[in-house]
């Protein structure tokens, strides 16, 4: 089928971490090719920066007073997604476990989720083809007309083993509590919490491979283009 006659898809993917997202997400953009949008790198992002410029990050009014300042700009190629804060590369270091620890903070400021769900809205609006968009609101907030929306979850115990297996070495009960934090914190701030929209599909990948979650979301995708 040629490209021009294939119907643009905007595809929202939602879940905590450990689910499979990322690594679902950048797979399903390649296979169909259409973009693929990390938001959760973007959220990482803003707070590096906030880090780096030594922003107090226990003070709300201080995150909002400076979270229009940095430049954050996202690459959408599946195969090698980029981002850059004021032209810098800081896809290795927003992966550190001082950003990790404060992002939750970071982004339950309004004045962030504004500017960043500004940002991945012009990315949807712009992708020719569509685009699959990973995070933890995107189908409720960010998107909520997406064509198709997607909630992945998992067992905390099978989210730590896979999250541990990523970061080498890391202790799988500490990473457990750690991604338990992270959910609580996550789905209980007052704005845009980590929610499954109404009319979002939800898998649950616990017992699943990667390969069977990635073919179960393509076949969804397919579902959707076909007018099924």
């Amino acid at each position: 089928m040629e490209n021009g006659a294939v119907k643009p898809v905007i595809v929202a993917i939602d879940g905590p971490s450990g689910t499979g997202k990322s690594s679902t997400s950048k797979a399903v953009a390649e296979q169909l090719g259409l973009s693929y949008l990390d938001t959760g790198a973007q959220y990482r992002a803003i707070t590096w920066w906030m880090v780096t410029n030594g922003i107090d990050l226990t003070d709300p009014t201080a995150i909002a007073a400076v979270a229009g300042k940095p430049e954050i700009v996202s690459g959408t190629d599946p195969v090698k997604p980029t981002i850059t804060v004021d032209g810098v590369d800081v896809s290795a270091p927003i992966r550190t476990e001082e950003v990790t620890s404060k992002v939750s903070a970071v982004s339950a400021v309004p004045e962030v989720r504004t500017r960043i769900s500004e940002l991945q809205r012009s990315l949807a609006r712009a992708a020719a083809a569509g685009i699959v968009v990973e995070g933890r609101d995107i189908g409720t907030t960010v998107l909520p007309d997406a064509d198709l929306k997607v909630f992945l979850t998992a067992s905390p115990e099978a989210r730590a083993a896979r999250r541990s297996g990523e970061l080498k070495g890391a202790d799988v009960n500490a990473t457990r509590e750690a991604l338990v934090k992270r959910d609580a914190a996550d789905s209980t701030r007052k704005t845009s919490p980590l929610a499954r929209a109404g009319d979002a599909v939800e898998v649950d990948t616990t017992e699943l491979t990667l390969a069977q979650v990635i073919e179960c979301v393509v076949t969804l995708v397919e579902e959707k283009r076909a007018g099924k």
